[in-house]
């Protein structure tokens, strides 16, 4: 029987296993399948990542968009293994994953080697930091559903400081060249790369009135008190989008009271701050 593994679940990984158990697989055990297809993942759950700058801001609950691999795999007729891929031996034709560890059980599974006839690898991409200084310590990168929620909770916990032992506005994500400015927030969010996901992560958290509202934080007011900054490294937003569709969503984002900074490349990422290379700073909170 042929073998087919695919290592990871994202949008190609998960839509791949699942057309391959359709076709191939069964979940009926009175018929046997045609191949063995398993799929390999590092986590037992999917979401599908153009959702996750709405985790982030809290306007949407990763479990009701969660699905779970295992069941899916139930459905279509392939096989679930959870584990981070480690090793790949090309002349065994075989795949390693990783132990399976819980903080409170321990180890559920031991390390495994799979055997395979053909294998897809379709693990997708992570942030790229482009070494720039600092960046990959100081920051938090928009790529799993731990980092969405990371990112929530710090958000909360730096307006609940805010508010309870700030009462007045702190100068913050100023720099010595914009005087002027008739409102200082009171917490600044730089988000750097103004693709699709920094657009729509820095459009949602103007309307995080609610989310915040359940916290207690009846007096912070985020289209006030968030001072949101999209930095992007090229002169345009949007830059694989047509130019006029840039344009739009910039004068869009500018009516939310977003902050753009195109032509920006960030030099040095700091715990407190960030510099540009044309030297413009301004603080983290």
């Amino acid at each position: 029987m042929h073998r087919f593994i695919v290592v990871g679940g994202g949008a190609g990984g998960l839509e791949l296993a699942t057309r391959l158990g359709d076709r191939f697989g069964s979940n009926d055990s009175k018929t046997p399948p045609k191949a063995q297809i398993t799929l390999v993942d590092r986590y037992p759950t999917h979401i599908w990542k153009p959702l996750l700058h709405e985790v982030a801001a809290g306007s949407m609950d990763p479990f009701t968009q969660e699905l779970e691999y295992a069941a899916q795999a139930l459905w279509h007729g392939f096989e679930f293994q959870q584990g981070e891929l480690i090793g790949l031996n090309r002349a065994r034709k075989t795949i390693t994953i990783s132990a399976l560890r819980d903080e409170e059980a321990g180890e559920i599974l031991p390390e495994r080697e799979l055997e395979y006839d053909t294998l897809v690898l379709a693990i997708g991409s992570t942030t790229h930091f482009f070494g720039v200084e600092g960046a990959q310590q100081h920051s938090i990168a928009l790529d799993t559903v731990h980092q969405a929620n990371l990112f929530r909770k710090r958000l909360i916990a730096a307006c609940m400081r805010a508010e309870h032992f700030a009462p007045e506005p702190v100068a913050v994500g100023i720099t010595e060249d914009e005087p002027g400015i008739d409102h200082v927030p009171r917490i600044q969010v730089a988000i750097v790369g103004a693709g699709a996901t920094g657009v729509e992560l820095s459009a949602e958290l103007r309307n995080t009135v609610q989310v915040l509202s359940a916290y207690g934080l009846h007096k912070f007011d985020p289209k006030h008190d968030i001072g949101t900054v999209l930095i992007e490294a090229r002169p345009r937003i949007l830059p694989v989008l047509q130019e006029r569709m840039s344009t739009a969503t910039a004068e869009l984002l500018t009516k939310l009271g977003v902050k753009l900074m195109t032509g920006e490349k960030i030099a040095h990422v700091g715990s407190d701050s960030i510099r540009t290379a044309r030297k413009k700073t301004f603080a983290r909170t």
